[in-house]
């Protein structure tokens, strides 16, 4: 084991691609737990950008328990009405002033939720549809006092650990594509707006056949009738059909809003774009990991990385580091199957020397795994002696958190 504590080893179990059965999730960035994500990752950028403005450091802060409480709406074809609005409440800690320096961070928080909500559910009407909240506590002194130091290497504020996989399996890939280009390429580009951001998409793959299941409220006031509806659907399944075929030659099946009862007219209508205009609560952590998928098949943390801060948060620094050193290993280095990197911290020590930095590789037939052992060494330790590099990726949206 190196002076950082990198283990790297041959991961003998059945590589994802040969394993019978796989299933992969993701939250479409209106599902109201992604909301969650969203306006507490939104809101750290922030107060980083603010702090280093006015303070030259990024201060301790925490807002990574954000929760959306459902409102009550009457969807109907042509469009309905929110009768209750959603309530969002922001909950965290922030550094409320440094030395002599006010940092107004409850007038930012909102702003910035504001702009979120505004660029994202952009048929959510923030004079009557939502309510917005906040409870900032106070950072503690002591994190307080850490962040400030010059040139000092941060320590762990716990014992806790990352984990991230590599590459994308063809499965993870049509999943987070699907949501994705359903959102920027069929709604934004091609001008479909009766798709709601309200979309999550499940996959299953047995043995060489996929199944999509695919949740998408509709936007009421472009949806004239049940005919339209019914229109629009067909176009998102053609859609989602020639999409896949630039991902895999196996067997897709593709179904959408397969709770509709047709015959009743009971479909799924949202009048803003998301369910959570109607009874689905929202939490950070309760969505995608850090690499945008939920991967039951895969090792994974459930730490949220959403809200926490990028200096000394384990919950957000290994998970993020974990992924960004497999992608590279899996990349960089030919006759990979599959790459698990999973990094531990011990609480009080410094950051970029974890407990200990475990990097699992399952190699292709035929290929020699000692070959490798020392370059995936070599990448882990040049990520760990570098963690800055993530903190400031992240505090300047350079990396996505779900």
């Amino acid at each position: 084991m190196s002076q950082r504590n990198i283990c790297v080893e041959q991961y003998l179990e059945t590589p994802i691609e040969k394993q019978q059965i796989e299933l992969v999730e993701r939250k479409g960035i209106g599902h109201p737990d992604s909301i969650a994500d969203g306006l507490a990752e939104a809101v750290s950028r922030a107060f980083c950008k603010e702090y280093i403005d006015k303070c030259g450091v990024i201060l301790h802060h925490n807002t990574d328990e954000t929760q959306i409480a459902a409102g009550h709406s009457i969807p109907k074809f042509g469009g309905g009405q929110v009768v209750h609005p959603i309530y969002i409440l922001l909950v965290g800690r922030a550094t409320k002033s440094f030395g002599d320096v006010d940092i107004a961070t409850d007038t930012l928080g909102l702003k910035t939720a504001r702009n979120y909500l505004k660029n994202t559910i952009p048929n959510l009407d923030l004079d009557s549809d939502v309510i917005l909240d906040c409870k900032f506590g106070r950072g503690s002194s002591d994190l307080s006092d850490v962040f400030g130091r010059e040139g000092y290497v941060p320590m762990a504020n716990d014992t806790s650990f990352g984990v991230g996989h590599a590459p994308f399996s063809e499965l993870e890939t049509i999943v987070y594509n699907t949501e994705r280009s359903l959102i920027e390429d069929l709604k934004k580009k091609k001008g479909l707006k009766a798709i709601g951001e309200d979309i999550k998409v499940m996959g299953l793959r047995s043995g060489e056949d996929i199944s999509l299941t695919i949740c998408c409220g509709m936007v009421d006031k472009y949806v004239d009738d049940i005919g339209a509806y019914l229109s629009y659907k067909e176009q998102l399944e053609d859609y989602v059909k020639d999409l896949v075929t630039k991902h895999t030659t196996r067997n897709v099946n593709v179904f959408i809003n397969t709770a509709d009862q047709i015959e009743k007219e009971s479909v799924f209508l949202t009048v803003t774009g998301t369910s959570a205009e109607m009874g689905d609560d929202g939490s950070v952590g309760r969505g995608n990991r850090c690499n945008g998928l939920i991967t039951p098949n895969r090792p994974m943390s459930m730490e949220a990385t959403s809200g926490k801060n990028p200096i000394n948060h384990i919950g957000k620094i290994y998970n993020l580091m974990s992924t960004q050193i497999a992608r590279q290993i899996a990349t960089e280095l030919d006759g990979i199957d599959d790459v698990y990197v999973k990094l531990l911290s011990q609480i009080g020590h410094p950051i970029d020397k974890p407990l200990v930095a475990s990097v699992q590789i399952s190699v292709k037939d035929g290929v020699k795994f000692d070959s490798m052992r020392k370059e995936a060494e070599g990448i882990t330790d040049e990520w760990l002696s570098n963690t800055k590099k993530i903190t400031e990726m992240v505090s300047k949206g350079e990396l996505d958190t779900f």
